[in-house]
């Protein structure tokens, strides 16, 4: 996915053109316009991206171009041409004549978008088949193709998708998504939750698949640095409407509008390292002596040990299966470990029973990577903040639901957020109710596992300046696990790297990031993308 073209595409060698196009939800009083006079243009061997932060519009653009829109939702202005014909007004079996032959989808969510059932290699077939009346052996020989296009072994097509790693079950999906040699390849956030050295290898091989045939590629991503290194044009989506565009080096070295400046300016690898907190009395919240987890006689976690000391944030880095999160587990007293010992303020997690860990599971609380999936979907905001007070015995009815309320304010929701569920909040506002329940029992510990890798840069912005206003305020100390170096150097005081199960950098995050030692560090800072441009708000 390298630039082929400084230039526009000329809109008679468009493979998909869109011009004035309105997408409206509801109707009415109700009426919300998602999609506002949106004019894109995408040729052969072009890679367009598409970012912006959430309700931006991104995601309906791309449903309506695969004519996926839901039934609440129509297009009332525009058209959308793909290969020349208007598409605007087709039924579901003219959709499927181009979609998986012409137009080909990458989703985010692997897991999501697998059937767990299905061995990889049967999915792959019946996506051939779907398109084109082959004999079996050549459907085979198609699929093998697309696995080998896609950096999969022939061998892994018998396989179920939980027996793949998530970099896996990507390359699992630009294998079944290219296998009909489409035309234009949609992207969609395709490594928002693969950490960076994966994600350079999936973006690599995406752009290998393409190599040589024509294809294009529209990248939706939230990840500007991403854009800014494989698209060769960028378009910026707020409010439905498209308020920048031209090429990655324009629209990022030259930014036009606020908004596009603003987006630039929340990048975390573009914002200043966080300067080392210094308690008065440092004390030692956690310490991780010579820990060490097997799962079926296979290690996962071997001789790890750090401390980690109070209002302090000490980040675990690394790529997927590197350990980080069964460390974190042990941390939370949630496994016991095949070797060594969690401590926390002294005393031995494993040891804790009844009412001792009753309280420790009080004063350590955790925050998850999906706020949507840790958050019950039934439950309104008020009964999900009220619910630790209830388990943990806390105050009574009224004194709850004074409390959820403040919690709320703590995290800037409004009040009127209480009588809302999950599904009626964004993934930022959702994040931030996941955060005031970890709050909710006053904990000295939070664990934050991934917090912010799914959210847009300017929400993600937000999360973090929040996390870090609540340290200051509140005295809280943080373990914070996440895949995004940037994030980590403007957050964290410290950091540990581990890969295969092993601490093998560790030290301060100015440290690390400015004198890495280690060869395995230093292929993770040379993974991740950069903006690479001067940044002026």
């Amino acid at each position: 996915m390298q630039p082929v073209s400084e230039s526009a595409v000329p809109e008679s060698n468009s493979i998909v053109d869109i011009a004035g196009l309105v997408v409206e939800f509801g109707s009415g009083k109700n009426k919300h316009v998602a999609v506002d006079g949106v004019d894109l243009q995408i040729g052969p061997s072009e890679v367009v991206a598409v970012v912006g932060e959430s309700g931006s519009g991104k995601s309906t653009l791309v449903s309506a171009i695969l004519g996926l829109l839901p039934s609440s939702a129509s297009v009332t202005s525009g058209t959308i041409r793909v290969d020349g014909s208007d598409t605007t007004s087709w039924k579901e079996n003219d959709w499927r004549t181009i979609r998986g032959r012409r137009i080909g989808l990458v989703p985010q969510d692997p897991m999501s978008n697998l059937d767990p059932v299905l061995r990889i290699g049967h999915q792959v077939d019946e996506a051939v088949r779907a398109h084109r009346r082959l004999p079996r052996a050549e459907v085979h020989d198609e699929t093998a193709s697309a696995f080998t296009r896609a950096g999969l072994p022939g061998a892994e097509r018998r396989k179920y998708p939980h027996q793949f790693s998530g970099g896996m079950r990507q390359r699992a999906l630009i294998a079944m998504a290219s296998v009909n040699s489409p035309a234009l390849l949609i992207a969609d956030e395709p490594t928002s939750a693969l950490d960076v050295t994966v994600q350079r290898r999936i973006l690599d091989n995406l752009a290998e698949v393409v190599a040589g045939s024509g294809a294009a590629i529209l990248l939706v991503t939230h990840d500007l640095a991403l854009a800014a290194e494989r698209a060769d044009r960028i378009v910026v989506m707020r409010h439905g409407r498209v308020v920048e565009s031209g090429t990655a080096a324009a629209v990022f070295g030259q930014p036009e509008h606020d908004y596009t400046r603003a987006l630039m300016a929340s990048v975390p690898s573009a914002r200043p390292v966080r300067e080392a907190a210094t308690p008065a009395e440092a004390s030692i919240v956690l310490e991780v002596r010579n820990l060490s987890k097997s799962f079926g006689g296979v290690p996962a976690v071997d001789d790890v040990s750090f401390v980690l000391e109070r209002g302090k944030t000490l980040a675990l880095v690394g790529e997927s299966g590197s350990g980080k999160s069964t460390t974190a587990w042990s941390c939370l007293g949630l496994n016991t470990p095949s070797a060594g010992r969690v401590f926390f303020e002294g005393t031995d997690v494993a040891s804790l029973k009844g009412r001792e860990l009753r309280a420790f599971r009080r004063r350590v609380q955790p925050i998850f990577q999906d706020p949507y999936a840790s958050l019950d979907p039934t439950y309104t905001v008020d009964r999900i903040l009220r619910e630790p007070l209830s388990a943990f015995g806390i105050g009574d009815r009224s004194s709850r639901k004074a409390r959820a309320a403040e919690l709320l304010d703590l995290v800037g929701l409004a009040a009127a957020t209480l009588r809302r569920r999950p599904s009626e909040l964004s993934g930022g506002q959702r994040q931030r109710v996941a955060i005031a329940r970890a709050l909710a029992a006053e904990p000295e510990l939070i664990v934050c596992d991934e917090p912010v890798s799914a959210l847009d840069v300017l929400v993600q912005a937000q999360v973090l300046d929040l996390l870090q206003t609540l340290q200051t305020d509140l005295g809280l100390t943080y373990l914070f696990i996440s895949h995004d170096l940037g994030v980590v150097r403007r957050i964290a005081d410290d950091v540990a790297v581990m890969t295969k199960g092993k601490i093998v950098e560790y030290g301060s995050t100015t440290t690390v990031f400015d004198n890495p030692q280690h060869d395995y560090t230093r292929e993770l800072l040379g993974a991740v993308p950069s903006l690479r441009v001067p940044i002026e708000v």
